[in-house]
């Protein structure tokens, strides 16, 4: 067996092994390694360890030409904390069944597996996500559905965590769900601190609804996106269905219509997320009481904030800062 104080001798935290493989997601992969492999001496010795496994004999050939040599081969899986699927072959090619086997052995005994865009199918090949909520890129989304249809696929969202299974949407999507691992391991600062390095937000608001194929004329998209950075110039601000049209130009009705075409959901649906993730924003990054929270934000009371924190992230904000922010005192 590889000794991995060899692979990774300056840190003593967890250990992330990111699978490849022949035909490997190059963009994929690198979201994992840069994350989690980068030296980050303002971390601490702490900090994670980063290892590449093969699952296959090479040379290894990864997108744009490249050939991949890896720290290891299948067995480091055994000694991961955390597993990274960065991609897959196709969504039509067989996962090796001693590949499924392996990764499910590792979460049995307790490690997290992650999934970046269509390496969704090969955890659904361990058959860990059976009765479970999964993301993927959303043009693999009904694929994914049809071969596996116990699984409850969302391709609406970023990503996914069920029971230390993760899933993200499309590629980038994969950096969201790493920085919620690092948030879970390190804390907010940590995570903050790697996305401004990614010269990103350490948060991205709404999911993959508005990325899909929906082409729309220039003008409506030009006075939609004006209409959106006003709102989330002023989420306090009593944002009624007809507000946002008047300051859209549009009727309500045709607001109504071409937001939904536009997002594929409604002004008001949109306009909670984005009050969502003020709010979590907040939590994170301050003390404020959580009535002042709830006040900036747009909810105008604790009782609204809790129950749309409740619905949409399965948390009481006090929770969820307990987790990823300032405590309250």
């Amino acid at each position: 067996m590889t000794n991995i104080d060899k692979i990774t001798p300056t840190t003593t935290g967890p250990l992330v092994v990111t699978l490849v493989y022949d035909g490997l997601c190059t963009f994929e992969f690198a979201i994992a390694a840069e994350i989690f492999g980068l030296a980050r001496p303002e971390m601490g010795p702490g900090w994670y360890r980063f290892a590449s496994a093969a699952i296959e004999p090479g040379p290894l050939r990864a997108h744009g030409g490249l050939t991949v040599m890896s720290d290891g081969g299948i067995e480091l899986l055994d000694e991961a904390d955390v597993i990274v699927m960065a991609g897959w072959k196709g969504a039509d090619v067989p996962v090796p069944d001693a590949l499924a086997r392996h990764l499910k052995r590792a979460w049995q005994r307790g490690a997290r597996l992650a999934s970046i865009c269509s390496g969704a199918f090969v955890l659904a090949a361990t058959g860990l996500l059976d009765g479970r909520r999964a993301a993927t890129h959303w043009r693999y989304a009904d694929k994914l559905r049809r071969r596996h249809q116990a699984i409850d696929v969302d391709a609406g969202v970023l990503y996914v965590e069920e029971d230390r299974v993760f899933t993200s949407a499309g590629s980038t999507a994969g950096i969201d769900l790493m920085l919620h691992l690092v948030r879970q391991d390190f804390g907010v600062e940590a995570a903050n601190s790697v996305a401004r390095r990614l010269v990103m937000p350490a948060h991205r608001s709404g999911g993959q609804a508005q990325f899909i194929e929906r082409p729309m004329p220039r003008d409506r998209t030009h006075r939609l996106a004006g209409l959106m950075e006003q709102v989330r110039a002023d989420l306090a601000a009593p944002w009624t269905l007809e507000r946002m049209a008047e300051a859209a130009a549009m009727s309500p009705r045709t607001l109504l219509r071409r937001f939904t075409e536009a997002t594929s959901q409604p002004p008001g649906d949109w306009l909670i997320a984005e009050r969502v993730a003020e709010a979590q924003r907040l939590l994170e990054a301050s003390a404020l009481p959580v009535e002042r929270v709830a006040a900036e934000a747009g909810f105008g009371s604790v009782q609204a904030l809790r129950h749309h924190f409740q619905a949409r992230l399965g948390l009481a904000p006090r929770a969820y800062r307990a987790s990823f922010g300032h405590r309250s005192t």
